[in-house]
């Protein structure tokens, strides 16, 4: 049973984005085969039913335990969609010791690149459901920006996309920061509380330094790239294999 699930207001995504249209190689992803999103435990009955009847057949959930064991599956829970959660992060207190409280925003590139090498298996898992899933894969995380945005990287390295692009999908988040802080606000602040930070005084030093900035993703794909050759060595490390890869891009060729 979730602590709020009954209490916590229901909202409408507001950082949720198909990859439909990314230049890959061979053609481009179309439309309906992978969409990313903020935090999707919170939304409305009817929206849940409206992402359904638009083809909605799985989803996959990168939060934290902590974060699910809050707010649960939500409305979608009531669906007939494939739930998988994959957890991109042991735990919150674990992820925030890490990294200091919040991470500052010039650091983001060296924890995502951090993320991809450490949660490689469970980004393995995802892209094997992407795979074989029938319909649209939506997948999730609260802010939609940096697990997601791992994701959603990791899947446009194997269908081919170059790197301007993978960034300047990334980037598409930027517009959306206030409302997805105001937007997480309820959930993230008593989450925080309980392991022991402020959100407004972490909020506040990240501001201090440089606000949100594509170069982010820039930075982790540049990263991966000096310590492995290839973004993709720590995920084929971890069983990313021709034939996932494969699979992928034969998802992508529309008959």
């Amino acid at each position: 049973m979730t602590i709020i699930a009954d209490t916590l207001q229901r909202s409408l995504p507001v950082n949720v984005r198909d990859l439909g249209g990314i230049a890959i190689d061979g053609g481009a992803v179309p439309a309906g085969l992978a969409i990313r999103a903020d935090d999707l435990s919170i939304i409305t009955a009817d929206y849940a039913q409206e992402l359904v009847e638009n083809g909605l057949t799985t989803i996959i959930d990168l939060r934290s335990r902590e974060e699910v064991g809050f707010t649960g599956r939500g409305a979608l829970a009531a669906q007939p969609v494939a739930y998988h959660h994959l957890p991109l992060m042991a735990s919150l207190g674990a992820s925030m010791a890490d990294q200091g409280a919040f991470a500052r925003p010039s650091d983001f590139g060296l924890d995502y690149a951090a993320m991809l090498e450490r949660a490689a298996p469970a980004l393995v898992t995802a892209l094997s459901i992407i795979a074989v899933a029938p319909g649209t894969v939506i997948f999730h995380c609260t802010a939609g920006k940096d697990r997601t945005g791992v994701l959603a990287a990791s899947l446009l390295l194997c269908l081919g996309a170059t790197d301007a692009d993978i960034v300047a999908d990334y980037g598409r988040s930027g517009p959306n920061i206030d409302a997805i802080h105001e937007r997480t606000r309820p959930v993230m602040s008593v989450l925080m509380a309980q392991i022991g930070i402020d959100l407004d005084a972490a909020a506040r030093a990240a501001a201090d330094d440089k606000p949100f900035d594509e170069y982010a993703m820039a930075q982790m794909l540049d990263v991966l790239r000096k310590r492995h050759g290839d973004p993709l060595v720590p995920l084929r490390a971890a069983g990313l294999s021709d034939a996932l890869i494969a699979a992928l891009r034969e998802k992508t060729q529309v008959v």
